[in-house]
């Protein structure tokens, strides 16, 4: 039997739990290292909407559970096509924390599966990358913005 195929990504970030929770529930603090916006904060049965404006695209994210300062775990994407995505916060010590990224449910055949998984996973990898350095250092990487600039929506 063939398993499905799954993103995954981590990284250790200097910082407590609470406050990675936070960085990826508040659309404010999410917005300096990952998206454009937000419509709402994460909570428990809540449907928002996430948009990378920079590059003219939108999607809902379903709230399915809140573990406040341990997990996430979201539908994103139009709700026949979404996926799961699932973030878990573990402590390391009092200022550090094991941020583990899941995602599954890919759709098509296994080649079209496969290739979203790696899309995700890099995807995934910069996402915590740019948290780190926000979170860390107060540093805005621009990874997002800059990792396909010939997909831009011109102004």
């Amino acid at each position: 039997m063939t398993t499905a195929p799954e993103a995954k990504a981590q990284m250790l970030i200097r910082r407590p739990a609470p406050d990675l929770f936070e960085a990826f529930a508040d659309p404010e603090i999410t917005g300096r290292f990952w998206f454009s916006e937000g419509s709402a904060r994460l909570e428990p049965g809540a449907t928002v909407t996430w948009t990378w404006a920079m590059y003219g695209f939108s999607t809902p994210v379903a709230v399915r559970e809140l573990e406040p300062t341990r997990r996430i775990l979201i539908d994103w994407g139009q709700p026949d096509e979404a996926t799961q995505v699932e973030w878990r916060f573990e402590p390391r010590g009092e200022d550090s924390t094991f941020v583990a990224v899941r995602n599954w449910g890919f759709r098509g055949d296994l080649d079209a599966q496969i290739a979203q998984a790696l899309d995700s996973t890099g995807g995934f990898n910069l996402v915590l990358a740019a948290a780190k350095a926000w979170l860390e250092h107060g540093i805005e990487l621009n990874v997002v913005l800059d990792h396909d600039p010939d997909s831009l929506v011109q102004s």
